[in-house]
């Protein structure tokens, strides 16, 4: 199923790279929050490839002494991140199986028609017991946009075309990783909360960041002169600023591998959650009655 249109997307992301340093801040931001998950485990990681990490994420990782591989859709975007870097499409990876220990791809496989089948190829990419870290934009993400478009559209012709992307639900994500091979998946939720005193600016930063409208059913006409005036003035404020909410759905899975824990199979237990509870807060006047 064809949802967005791949030239587009690379067109938007060649078109960024003279202008992502304008929203750089925001892609750290998001990439610091998830590169933080390397600090929840002991495992030491020699060999990463970034996914479409805009030359942001590529620095953190060898600022923590990982070698470190960047590619993207745009061979523009995948040189900024600096050498060794190499164009790639997230659809078709180009790497051998087993050739890295860790795989980070911040914000940057939304624009993807098949993410399982990438989710696979990323795991295949990747040695036993190596680690994908993962944001997407989450369900939620732009809302205030989108609704405003939505009835500000409706209100100038009736209808309204696709102009924001579609999102994962987060309850989406970690089946995903489950679907595609992945060991111990987890998935979670983390908000940025953009304020903006110039509305536009928002339209401006999106631009920027190469997450201009790619959806194969997009509207190619030109929309109507008020369209954008009228959605951003109807953009919720803070103290007098815009707000626009980017949520991300932050997604950890290992490739499998030995010496991995293996969850027991349904019915295999040998005691019961009850028994459990029960060692552990002995009966009294206001404990046992919450118990089976």
């Amino acid at each position: 199923m064809t949802v967005f249109d791949r030239r587009a997307v690379r067109r938007h992301r060649d078109r960024a790279a003279g202008h992502v340093a304008e929203v750089a801040d925001v892609l750290r931001d998001a990439a610091e929050r998830l590169l933080d998950r390397l600090d929840d485990t002991t495992r030491r990681f020699t060999a990463a490839l970034d996914i479409g990490g805009r030359g942001v994420v590529a620095p953190l990782l060898r600022a923590r002494g990982i070698a470190t591989l960047a590619c993207d859709l745009s061979p523009r975007l995948a040189a900024r991140a600096g050498a060794p870097a190499a164009a790639a499409d997230e659809e078709v990876l180009p790497f051998a199986p087993g050739s890295f220990d860790l795989v980070v791809a911040s914000l940057s496989l939304h624009w993807v028609n098949d993410l399982p089948g990438a989710l696979i190829q990323i795991r295949q990419a990747l040695r036993p017991d190596g680690l994908l870290l993962a944001s997407l934009p989450a369900l939620g993400t732009l809302g205030e946009l989108r609704a405003a478009l939505t009835e500000a559209e409706s209100a100038l012709t009736g209808g309204a075309a696709p102009r924001v992307s579609p999102f994962p639900d987060l309850r989406d994500c970690a089946g995903l990783l489950q679907r595609a091979g992945f060991a111990l998946p987890v998935a979670d939720i983390e908000d940025i909360r953009l304020l903006y005193a110039d509305p536009l600016r928002l339209l401006r930063d999106l631009r920027a960041a190469g997450e201009a409208n790619a959806v194969v059913l997009r509207d190619r006409r030109t929309p109507p002169r008020a369209l954008f005036p009228a959605a951003l003035a109807a953009l919720p404020e803070d103290a007098g600023r815009a707000v626009a909410t980017l949520r991300l759905a932050i997604m950890t899975g290992w490739a499998p591998g030995p010496g991995q824990p293996v969850p027991l199979r349904p019915g295999s237990a040998t005691h019961s959650l009850a028994d459990a509870l029960l060692a552990e807060n002995p009966p009294g006047p206001d404990r046992d009655r919450n118990l089976p």
